[in-house]
Parts: structure tokens; sequence; C-alpha cells
């Protein structure tokens, strides 16, 4: 049974950053990918980076690329989300997600575990 357990949100200014991090238990590393989404209220959950834990290859929403890092520390049991350069439009509740089924990773129905996430406030 996978568990995911999301921090490091907070209240930064336009420009600012801050690192995310999603704790995992019973998680296999080097066996599928871990992704990290935010939403926000009316909206559905958009993907916004990936990594597949096996070869540590990620990817990018177009909308954080350059700003945004994904990074897993399969030691620590740990995978983190760097934000640089905050925008207002970052703000969210960001969520990780783990134990996909092979769909395409920005999809929320690709994963089956979810964290309860962690709230982002841009001003």
């Amino acid at each position: 049974h996978v568990q995911l357990v999301e921090s490091g949100g907070g209240s930064v200014q336009s420009g600012g950053s801050l690192r995310l991090s999603c704790a995992t238990s019973g998680y296999t590393y080097g066996s599928g990918t871990i992704a990290w989404f935010r939403q926000t209220p009316g909206s559905e959950r958009e993907g916004v980076a990936s990594i597949y834990t096996g070869t540590g290859k990620t990817y990018y929403n177009d909308s954080v690329q350059g700003r945004f890092t994904i990074s897993q520390d399969s030691g620590a049991h740990t995978v983190y989300l760097q934000m640089n350069n905050l925008k207002p439009e970052d703000a969210a509740m960001y969520y990780c997600a783990a134990d996909a089924n092979g769909g395409y990773w920005k999809s929320p129905r690709t994963f089956k575990s979810w964290g309860q996430g962690t709230q982002v406030t841009v001003s």
C-alpha cells in the first residue's frame, strides 16, 4: 500500500521560491513514475512535472519548464519539486501521485495513489 505525504507549501511573493517534498512509503523506486499535479478551485488537476524513478528522466509542463525542477532521493524515499521564480498563476494545491498505470503522465487518471496536498500561495 503506497502512501504519499506532501509538505513544503506556503505563501511567497512573486519571484520567490519554494521546495515541495513528497515523502513516500510502500513505494518501490526504480519501477515507475511519480508526478506532481496542481489544482485550483473549479479547475481540473494539472500535471506539473514527473520523474521516472528508474532512470531519473524528467518531464515538465511547458508552463513551468525552466523554473521548476523535480528530483528524487530514493534513499530518503522522497521526491522533491523545487519551484523558482514563482508567479501568481502557480498558486494552487499541489499533489504528488504514484502507481501509474502506463498512461500519459499529465493525466490524473494515470495514477492510483495520491497525497493529501500542500497549498502554495503566490502574491
